[in-house]
């Protein structure tokens, strides 16, 4: 069975219901599933990775939300490792009022193709409502996933 794993930071759960969304969206397709927080996930876990969804929100002026900090810094480190076995899609929530709209997915979609992963769906970015634009793109990309 194909593993898909779906990785979020949330700071007001919005991240983690889309997340649990996609989970069951992937499992209806047959794909076994891990999810975790991103904070739960070390550099090395996420080279051993081959499939990942992150869904990740932005919060205060484009940081990341309190459960996705220690990822992040770990991800934007000078010595991250290569991830050429990882393909991914990412999923980034935020709120058009403020200047650094979905910023914190923005910005680890951009580090995860730095280090050589492989998109298989452009980053989707929602607004405040988000959850007819990220359902349609976690349908796209799960029939990217399988292919």
């Amino acid at each position: 069975m194909t593993t898909l794993n779906i990785l979020y930071g949330t700071q007001t759960g919005n991240a983690e219901f889309v997340a649990d969304e996609a989970a069951e969206a992937a499992k209806a397709k047959g794909f076994e599933i891990e999810t975790h927080e991103l904070n739960d996930v070390d550099m090395a876990t996420l080279s051993s990775m081959e499939r990942a969804i992150v869904v990740c929100s932005t919060y205060g002026e484009g940081e990341p939300p309190d459960n996705a900090e220690l990822f992040w810094e770990a991800l934007s480190a000078p010595d991250a490792p290569r991830l050429e076995t990882l393909k991914f899609g990412v999923v980034a929530l935020g709120d058009t009022g403020y200047d650094t709209f979905c910023e914190a997915g923005k910005q680890i979609d951009k580090r995860l193709e730095e280090l050589g992963a492989s998109r298989v769906a452009d980053r989707v970015d929602c607004d405040i409502d988000f959850e007819e634009p990220s359902e349609k793109w976690i349908a796209n990309a799960l029939t990217q996933f399988q292919s």
